[in-house]
């Protein structure tokens, strides 16, 4: 089957832009509560929330996506794997027209890694061109009730401004492990869980090694 993939006992159609890494690492991540009500920002063709519906299957999945074909083939994979979910056609800028404040329970994203004119390439998937960073948080902490959980993955050079946009936010950083491909090479990726009003206290969990032999 061209341009499918297996998640978990799920079938995945792909869409432009191919399932990576960081998008599993996320998936095994995130803290999950049985019959959470669940929100990604920014889902793409719906991977993000197949993994995590194979994890947990009583989650109530949500998901908004600015590309408009998509947040079609995400609903599409929700559909043929027999599964739930409300996908939106919509800017994670404009959150509060797509659902109402403090709906979820747990929130995560995959967001663009560079800023607007950094040189990197990847379009608006990995360029911030629709959103910053700090839209992304505050749409966030805006789904999430008082309590509830925002998990994403990032950059490791990002970590200092990641961390002012979740405070400002009122965003707690409350789980955070590093992610390197192999012993000897700098972390490439960074996982981080934050909670809404949360109490200060972060734990640094060991870093994951991708290549471990």
């Amino acid at each position: 089957m061209s341009g499918m993939e297996r998640l978990g006992p799920f079938t995945y159609r792909q869409g432009g832009f191919p399932l990576g890494q960081d998008t599993l690492l996320l998936g095994r991540f995130a803290t999950l509560r049985r019959g959470g009500r669940v929100c990604d920002l920014g889902c793409g063709a719906g991977a993000l929330p197949l993994l995590l519906l194979a994890r947990e299957s009583s989650l109530d999945l949500s998901g908004v996506e600015l590309d408009g074909e998509a947040a079609a083939l995400a609903r599409r994979n929700l559909a043929e794997n027999g599964l739930s979910g409300v996908i939106r056609t919509g800017d994670l800028r404009r959150v509060r027209e797509q659902f109402p404040a403090g709906r979820f329970d747990l929130v995560v994203s995959n967001p663009p890694y560079f800023p607007a004119g950094s040189g990197e390439s990847g379009g608006s998937a990995r360029m911030e061109l629709c959103c910053t960073l700090t839209q992304v948080c505050a749409a966030a902490a805006f789904l999430l009730k008082n309590g509830g959980r925002f998990a994403l993955v990032h950059r490791p050079e990002r970590l200092a401004g990641l961390m002012e946009a979740l405070g400002q936010s009122g965003l707690e950083p409350k789980r955070l492990q590093m992610v390197q491909h192999d012993r000897d090479k700098p972390p490439s990726a960074v996982l981080v869980e934050a909670v809404r009003q949360g109490r200060p206290g972060l734990s640094v969990l060991p870093t994951l090694i991708l290549n471990e032999r």
